[in-house]
């Protein structure tokens, strides 16, 4: 996506599951000089595998679907990220929503000054780099705060403790995040997370195993015991995790 310019257009797609809130949008969205509609979509899915295939700087999007939510299909975005609107009649959502970055909250019935504001502020963020140029969640966003993570649990987002790390294991497209209190399956990558986890705090010891370094119990020939349960160290780690041992004058 080029930056956005006053000779450029902001691109935009609507996801909304009701007739009457898509032709609502619609037609605010012709009223922009400045906004340029690219598709609209009652289906998430569809819509998803659009913006997937044919990136936009934002995306106006509703929370209460069939299928997927809203909430979901953020996760589910491919990185960069477009700006998100979310347009909805549920206010619960609004902490939710801004956990995963979402640029604003429109709740519905959506007054058009109301609307041409929140556009407004998609076009003083877009900068030189694509909008949302921050990498985001794929599949199922890992939203953050400071001591923290939030994964897609089931139907929900949850939130986990980094404290209660410890360990993380992967699991084909899934990863078992094994924590003190029990074990979460997410949707999810190891890149995706290992940006979110705080790099002094935890390591990447094999394809399949990242570590806190605050629970390895002891490490012995080529794997580390966390909780009572020996993980492999793989041969294209060894050497950074030693290094990283070295430094936490863990050996």
């Amino acid at each position: 996506m080029e930056p956005t310019t006053p000779s450029r257009k902001l691109s935009c797609v609507i996801i909304d599951d009701e007739p009457l809130a898509l032709d609502l949008l619609a037609g605010y969205c012709a009223q922009v000089p400045f906004l340029e509609l690219r598709g609209q979509f009652h289906d998430a899915l569809q819509g998803l595998a659009f913006v997937q295939d044919n990136p936009v700087d934002l995306v106006l999007l509703d929370i209460h679907m069939p299928r997927i939510t809203g909430l979901q299909f953020v996760q589910l975005l491919p990185a960069p990220t477009p700006r998100i609107i979310f347009t909805t009649a549920y206010d619960q959502y609004a902490v939710q929503s801004y956990e995963l970055s979402a640029l604003d909250y429109l709740l519905k019935p959506i007054a058009f000054e109301r609307f041409v504001q929140a556009i407004s502020k998609a076009r003083q963020h877009a900068a030189p780099a694509p909008l949302a140029s921050a990498p985001a969640p794929e599949p199922a966003a890992v939203a953050t705060s400071p001591d923290a993570m939030f994964v897609k649990n089931e139907h929900r987002l949850q939130r986990v403790a980094f404290d209660d790390i410890l360990y993380i294991e992967g699991m084909k497209e899934y990863l078992l995040i094994c924590t003190a209190g029990g074990k979460i399956l997410t949707l999810q990558s190891f890149r995706r997370v290992e940006e979110v986890l705080p790099p002094e705090r935890f390591a990447r010891i094999h394809k399949s195993y990242i570590v806190a370094l605050n629970r390895i119990e002891h490490v012995e020939r080529g794997r580390v015991q966390v909780a009572g349960r020996l993980l492999p160290i793989g041969d294209t780690y060894r050497d950074a995790f030693a290094a990283l041992i070295r430094a936490h004058n863990q050996l």
